[in-house]
């Protein structure tokens, strides 16, 4: 019987990481929710003052014989600015923070070594400000968060931020797209 790994990510807005790792070949399920933060059961109104320092997050559930933790990580790193501080395009505050919330010791090691690397290869211009950070308590975002593209992609926010991603992931990662 396969064991499936938790990831969770945060990226900016989560309908962006859901739409993207939904069609992630090994993924089994993608949740949008909130970690990070000090409130405990915080709503998406609270998270979107930034008072209550969550992140929005996906909770990715995945086969790791068929992805690699590290490969979520390189397509998280290719949807999403890491170098931008509490910041993605139009969306700020540190809700849309960048951050990777590891489950184990592991995935902590493959995160930072992932990270040095880009570093080291000047993939970006700035400097990646990814917080890498033990998992702490999820909260399930509201059911209208739950495949928020999948349901509304003709909405503009979703045509203009989330579609560009989605069509990015893609054309880099196409190989790894579920059939």
């Amino acid at each position: 019987m396969t064991q499936y790994e938790v990831s969770t990510l945060a990226g900016g807005c989560f309908w962006c990481l859901e739409a993207v790792f939904d069609e992630l070949e090994g993924v089994v399920s993608v949740e949008s929710g909130y970690m990070g933060g000090h409130v405990p059961n915080p709503g998406y109104k609270e998270v979107c003052t930034g008072a209550t320092g969550h992140a929005e997050v996906v909770r990715v559930a995945f086969n790791p014989e068929v992805t690699a933790f590290r490969e979520l990580l390189e397509v998280f790193f290719s949807i999403h600015d890491p170098t931008t501080l509490n910041r993605q395009g139009d969306d700020t505050g540190p809700q849309y923070r960048s951050a990777i919330f590891y489950h184990s010791a592991r995935q902590k090691r493959t995160a930072e070594d992932l990270i040095r690397k880009l570093s080291e290869e000047r993939v970006w211009r700035d400097p990646i400000v990814t917080e890498v950070t033990p998992a702490s308590q999820f909260y399930l975002a509201e059911d209208y968060h739950q495949e928020y593209y999948r349901n509304n992609g003709s909405q503009p926010y979703c045509m203009f931020v989330v579609t560009p991603k989605v069509k990015k992931f893609r054309e880099r990662f196409g190989i790894k797209r579920k059939s």
